[in-house]
């Protein structure tokens, strides 16, 4: 079943997240190096059928993109290049990693593992995915 994936690209760590086979609900799935998210998801469609990227894109309050948004252009161009017949959207990550933490501590994550931004990228991950899912239904 076609799945749709989220992504938080950052420039040494990228949050991945999926949505269940409906397109639901989103799932945090993991945490991946920059320099190898491109194979990891090459890896990744080899068992799943990616139906749509949404790529979190980080904007100032203002709505213009931030000063980080040149890395996800470039992530952007890559991620269309290796996969040309798979759709690609982005979706506003303001306050993601806000979000993403108050859901650790809401779900009863103990204070050291919050500290690892390993989770909480692929935490704001499924929330950028889970945002664009409900915005879409």
């Amino acid at each position: 079943m076609d799945r749709l994936v989220g992504i938080d690209y950052g420039r040494k760590r990228v949050g991945v997240a999926v949505s269940d086979p409906l397109c639901i609900f989103a799932s945090a799935l993991e945490t991946v190096h920059s320099a190898k998210i491109i194979e990891y998801l090459v890896n990744y469609a080899r068992q799943e059928t990616i139906r749509l990227f949404v790529v979190g894109y980080p904007t100032n309050m203002d709505g213009r993109p931030s000063e980080a948004a040149k890395d996800v252009d470039i992530f952007l161009k890559q991620l269309r290049k290796a996969f040309p017949d798979i759709p690609v959207v982005t979706e506003d990550e303001r306050f993601t990693s806000v979000l993403a933490h108050r859901a650790m501590i809401d779900g009863g994550m103990k204070y050291k593992d919050r500290k690892d931004k390993a989770s909480v990228d692929k935490i704001s991950a499924a929330i950028i995915l889970q945002s664009y899912m409900d915005r879409t239904k």
